[in-house]
């Protein structure tokens, strides 16, 4: 009974410390929101466009005489100087035609100097009276056309001889082979196109523009990377456009080339990035989760920071939409630096008190695109 009657008071003090402890409040733990600060520039349009690498220079080389190609020098993908022999056709026919045009050409020679002799000699008998002038006019025609013969057959014979010279194909320029149109044993025309050679130190990019984003495309500034160095951009200007639409496609073949030289592989997929600086106000660029509605009309939830640094209070802010681009919506309305909620809008509620990280996954949003 003893027991009893002492412990009893230090129960009452052991349960009067608990109920002290418990009347203390916890501390209020407010949910972090992931944010982005509003951030007003000019707007920008822009587009990316599918361009293939060409070289601005491509010539067809072909024979200017027509014959079986007995031997082929190229590949492709090969390059090439000037000069360099490509194909050879047989020449034996230009051989012999060359040899029969130089026998003409000494019996021409031939003709000539006897009627040459011929008019020297009427021109001394003509001195002493022993032949008439018409004798004499006529050897002087005959000289007279013995010598044009003989010019007009030098002719003949020097143009069978670029013939024979016109069986081997040479380079015109340098570059790299694009095209092989023959193989051996085949017969070619004059004048049909056997390789294609490029100018590979003039390359550039070669886009269809779409007819509704020509005059936008026409004002832009322009930046290129190729598909296998995406990381490598390079700024490019534009240096031709067509004046007319392609019939099937309706889009205009637009031809740009790098600000500074440089070369690069023929035929690469590459992207073109066309910048165009809008001439309407200023917007900001937010993240389209941001996004949300309030009567029908769109609407943003801001962020307004309490007295600490690290809560703010949500409030639904309305805004207008300037433009859409992938990930993100264009709006204008909130003040410069005004904290947005960017994810889990749908959870939020007018004076909501939140808490502020101060740092965060993703960065700032910015205006990097301008309204269509």
């Amino acid at each position: 009974m003893k027991t009893a009657i002492v412990a009893a008071p230090v129960a009452f003090a052991f349960l009067s410390l608990l109920s002290g402890c418990s009347s203390d409040k916890p501390a209020e733990v407010h949910r972090p929101i992931r944010w982005a600060r509003v951030h007003y520039d000019q707007t920008r349009d822009t587009n990316r466009y599918f361009a293939v690498v060409q070289a601005r220079h491509e010539v067809d080389q072909a024979f200017q005489v027509g014959g079986k190609v007995v031997a082929r020098r190229v590949e492709l993908g090969q390059s090439v100087r000037k000069g360099d022999v490509l194909a050879v056709i047989d020449a034996d026919d230009y051989r012999l035609s060359a040899d029969g045009a130089q026998r003409q050409l000494e019996a021409a020679d031939a003709r000539f100097r006897q009627a040459e002799s011929d008019w020297k000699r009427m021109q001394a008998l003509k001195g002493d009276g022993s032949v008439s002038a018409s004798d004499e006019e006529h050897a002087k025609n005959a000289f007279d056309t013995a010598s044009a013969a003989a010019k007009a057959q030098s002719r003949t014979f020097e143009l069978a001889q670029n013939q024979v010279g016109y069986t081997v194909l040479r380079a015109s320029q340098d570059g790299v082979v694009t095209n092989v149109r023959v193989e051996m044993g085949q017969v070619v025309a004059a004048g049909q196109p056997v390789v294609a050679i490029a100018d590979d130190a003039e390359p550039e990019f070669v886009v269809d523009v779409p007819e509704e984003r020509l005059e936008q495309f026409k004002q832009s500034r322009f930046q290129a990377f190729l598909a296998s160095a995406s990381g490598e951009t390079f700024a490019v200007e534009l240096r031709e456009i067509a004046a007319q639409a392609a019939a099937q496609t309706r889009t205009y073949r637009a031809r740009l080339k790098p600000t500074q030289a440089r070369r690069l592989p023929l035929g690469a997929s590459a992207t073109l990035v066309a910048e165009r600086v809008g001439a309407e106000a200023p917007a900001a660029s937010v993240p389209a989760t941001a996004l949300t509605q309030r009567n029908g009309k769109p609407a943003v939830w801001a962020a307004l920071p309490m007295g600490g640094k690290a809560t703010a209070r949500v409030e639904l802010m309305p805004v207008a939409v300037r433009g859409y681009r992938n990930d993100a919506v264009l709006v204008a309305g909130p003040r410069e630096g005004t904290i947005v909620v960017t994810a889990g809008v749908h959870k939020m509620a007018p004076g909501l008190v939140v808490a502020v990280p101060d740092e965060q996954v993703a960065s700032p949003a910015r205006a990097q695109a301008g309204a269509p």
